[in-house]
């Protein structure tokens, strides 16, 4: 996932139907000699049923909890959309615009207190590691660039197939992968994780070798490819972004129909464009174990 200089002033067009981070705080200076207690926060987005085809599906929120034991404070932190989740999966098509238009950005909230009966009653609130307040410090350092180079929030995993070995084409950059992220910086300054079991969400599309297409210009300007503007439109044309998560699963099950109907999908990562050629089993949404991280003292800082 490409890292980017800075990130964009977000367009007034843009607007979520609920505020980004409303209580959030800055990450505040831990005394050295701190001992911090690390949770890990897990609950389910949504429970969505969908007869028999997709069964149950584990969607969940992953996010990290932290307990000064100096001052008894607790505090939270996760990684999500700006402008909530069709916005980062679906573009908006607006009238007298030929480019299909981004309201696209995800980054960190931090806030005082843990709501322990939010992650408790549907998920999952465990200690998974002890840190100083010198390395809680050291992650926020870690944390403000990685805030302000990792901007865009990406929906999609793309594989080659469902094989464990199989290739991946593109990552996606969402809460799960800015968790997976902030332990790894914590083992790699020195965090020793307890062993336990430790599962995450991913929604994974299947495709063969994916075909670069190009940039907004270079299909949507004066100079662009009329046909293949007109094919990456009519794609997206189903799909409203500003939605409920309910009207979001709706317009997953269209977007499935279609992938399956026509073996393609346009993806749009990294501001580039590209042809995904889709195959068997098309999508899944899995729930699978990754492991807590090991450190590499060895490793460089950021």
């Amino acid at each position: 996932h490409r890292r980017f200089d800075f990130r964009p002033k977000t367009d007034p067009y843009c607007q979520a139907r609920y505020t980004f981070c409303p209580t959030g705080s800055a990450i505040p200076l831990m005394k050295e000699e701190d001992v911090i207690e690390v949770y890990r926060l897990q609950a389910p987005v949504w429970e969505f049923k969908y007869g028999d085809l997709l069964g149950h599906l584990k969607i969940m929120h992953d996010a990290v909890g932290f307990k000064s034991s100096l001052t008894g404070k607790n505090y939270t932190m996760e990684w999500y959309e700006l402008f909530q989740l069709g916005n980062c999966t679906f573009p908006h098509l607006r009238p007298g615009m030929d480019a299909p238009f981004w309201c696209n950005q995800g980054a960190a909230c931090f806030y005082e207190g843990i709501d322990d009966a939010h992650w408790k009653a549907n998920g999952t609130l465990v200690l998974v590691t002890t840190i100083s307040g010198t390395m809680f410090n050291e992650m926020a350092q870690w944390v403000k660039y990685d805030n302000e180079t990792g901007i865009y929030y990406e929906t999609w995993t793309v594989q080659a197939s469902p094989d464990k070995k199989s290739a991946v084409w593109f990552d996606s950059y969402e809460c799960s992968k800015f968790i997976l992220r902030t332990y790894q910086k914590l083992a790699d300054l020195g965090a020793v994780f307890k062993k336990i079991q430790t599962n995450y969400t991913s929604i994974i599309l299947f495709s063969g070798e994916p075909i670069y297409l190009g940039n907004e210009t270079s299909i949507f300007g004066p100079q662009g490819n009329k046909t293949l503007a007109a094919a990456v439109r009519d794609f997206y044309n189903p799909f409203k972004p500003h939605q409920s998560v309910r009207e979001f699963f709706v317009d997953l099950f269209k977007i499935i129909d279609r992938v399956i109907l026509n073996h393609q999908f346009y993806l749009f990562y990294n501001l580039e464009y590209w042809f995904l050629p889709m195959k068997s089993p098309y999508l899944k949404i899995i729930y699978e174990e990754v492991p807590l991280p090991v450190g590499s003292k060895a490793s460089s800082g950021v």
